[in-house]
């Protein structure tokens, strides 16, 4: 039997090494992945017919994250919707405030309010959660903005920043620890929503790929600037294992 030249050796070692170097690689790689466990939620902020184009306060693009959001929401065994719910006549609303318009602001008790034109009220089709969102084994609707006199941005608290919805205490007796946001408006529901996850104790990532925001006045860079400052992780939909 013929021995190996010289060359034929380092040729065949060096890619016997390369391989294997590749193969760990991705090894470490899918390691490094995030894979939903049973103290895992999935909050889909927001995903309603308002907010996407044709909608009476549309994010740019918010029809475009519900393929993605669907598919997440099969990686989680845990997922709760949230959904704007305001009344009537809401104190958010411009057309609540003669002689404003959308996207001024004024002075509430609790601080400075953005006026909106009017969105998802009550019982209304543009209040509805986009038909094509599809994850049925949703477990929890949790409705915000219901109280007339302060708007609500956070699936946690209302604007006041006091206000509980009660989300907190039903992820805590359900022993889940770590909460994941997609959804609608990125610099809004979505980092208010992740910002007081942080604040009653829970980790917090936010899928930036599947979320999409309004950037109104730079709030966008704004919004990531304070979430990171809050140590809420921003990922892509490819750090998680599905």
């Amino acid at each position: 039997m013929s021995m190996p030249s010289r060359r034929q050796f380092l040729t065949s070692t060096v890619a016997t090494l390369v391989l294997a170097r590749m193969g760990g690689l991705r090894v470490a790689l899918a390691q490094g992945k995030i894979k939903p466990g049973a103290q895992d939620v999935l909050l889909v902020v927001d995903v309603q017919n308002c907010f996407v184009p044709g909608g009476s306060l549309p994010v740019k693009e918010g029809d475009q994250i519900i393929p993605l959001v669907n598919r997440l929401g099969r990686a989680f065994a845990n997922v709760v919707l949230t959904q704007d719910w305001h009344t009537p006549g809401h104190v958010s609303f411009a057309s609540s405030h003669p002689g404003k318009k959308p996207f001024e602001t004024i002075q509430l008790s609790y601080g400075t309010q953005v006026l909106w034109p009017d969105h998802c009220v009550q019982g209304t089709p543009g209040a509805d959660i986009h038909k094509d969102v599809q994850i049925p084994h949703a477990q929890l609707v949790i409705r915000k903005g219901y109280r007339q006199q302060v708007d609500s941005y956070s699936a946690f608290y209302e604007a006041d920043g006091k206000t509980p919805t009660g989300l907190a205490g039903y992820l805590k007796e359900r022993g889940l620890a770590r909460t994941f946001f997609v959804g609608l408006a990125t610099d809004f529901c979505v980092a208010w929503s992740a910002l007081d996850a942080r604040k009653v104790g829970f980790e917090a990532y936010v899928i930036e790929d599947a979320t999409r925001g309004i950037d109104a006045g730079g709030s966008l860079g704004k919004a990531w600037q304070d979430m990171a400052g809050a140590g809420v992780k921003r990922i892509q939909s490819a750090d998680i294992d599905f």
